[in-house]
């Protein structure tokens, strides 16, 4: 899965799958992993997805840090997700998670299943509901969906290839997407400003730059993203920051060009985010998904 909400990792490799590309696989004497890419990018914009597959001989134990997207996981192969965070546990077949603040843990015995990140302009509208209503939580999709979700998962068992779930996947969300209700352009207007500065933005200004109050930005923004602005501006910054330091940069220059007071507050934030400081968190596996799963980083725009 994705690593900000970072469950399946593997390995790299040189295999591709006929249909689909890239599939990536490794097998080991404990599992083996598959990881798959839609053929061509999803028809909505803000939507991302990938396919994963894992067995193994032990039960699968995995980290999901916060990310500037709402992470939804579809598993079609009977094993359900063990969830532990902040808020308890539980255990469910489908699960959505929104912008938040702090990891939490997966466990299961296996894993088949579709994870889609969806942008937080598009999540209110698909998933049904105001993202302040999943501030920080896991719920599972069939709390959202109601009989849709096993209906989904159905179909998605039944399908012979990555390219019809996902095919699937893009029905379901367009469907959903049609007869919600959108965000206001003045909120979805803030988020972009923010997406695209990676967290710099002046959150003070944007409230001016749309015509509304600093009051009402702040109540319609948090109420429909799920946080305020400079919540969202802070979870981007991280976000662009994780991956710089993932790449090889120094946590001094990550800092510099990230619009951090001083490699203390870069510390700061990556151990709020991550429980790890800095050169401990950019080790982490998890963040190698990224490239694998998502290369083009889908769902902060």
């Amino acid at each position: 899965m994705s690593a900000p909400h970072a469950w399946l990792i593997p390995p790299p490799s040189r295999s591709y799958s006929r249909d689909v590309l890239p599939v990536r696989r490794k097998a080991d004497p404990t599992a083996a992993w598959e990881i798959a890419r839609p053929p061509r990018a999803t028809a909505l914009p803000g939507v991302d997805m990938a396919g994963f597959r894992i067995r193994g001989e032990s039960p699968i134990e995995l980290r999901a840090i916060p990310h500037p997207a709402v992470t939804v996981a579809v598993e079609f192969g009977d094993r359900p997700f063990d969830i532990h965070g902040a808020g308890g546990g539980m255990r469910s077949a489908s699960l959505a998670a929104g912008l938040a603040f702090s990891a939490f843990q997966v466990r299961a015995d296996g894993i088949e299943c579709v994870q889609i990140r969806l942008s937080p302009l598009i999540a209110p509208p698909v998933l049904g509901l105001p993202l302040a209503e999943l501030r920080g939580s896991v719920v599972t999709l069939d709390d959202l969906w109601g009989r849709d979700t096993p209906r989904l998962r159905e179909r998605l068992h039944r399908a012979r290839t990555w390219p019809e779930r996902f095919a699937l996947i893009d029905i379901e969300l367009m469907t959903r997407l049609r007869a919600g209700k959108p965000v206001d352009p003045e909120v979805a207007w803030a988020w972009r400003q923010i997406a695209a500065s990676h967290g710099q933005a002046r959150v003070s200004d944007l409230a001016a730059r749309t015509g509304w109050s600093r009051q009402r930005m702040w109540s319609r923004f948090g109420s429909q993203i799920g946080l305020t602005p400079k919540r969202a501006a802070m979870l981007v910054r991280f976000d662009h920051a994780i991956h710089r330091l993932a790449c090889g940069h120094t946590p001094a220059r990550v800092a510099a060009d990230c619009g951090y007071s001083d490699q203390s507050h870069l510390n700061h934030d990556v151990r709020a985010f991550t429980g790890k400081p800095p050169t401990a968190a950019a080790n982490e596996p998890w963040l190698a998904a990224d490239d694998r799963a998502w290369p083009a980083h889908g769902g902060a725009a």
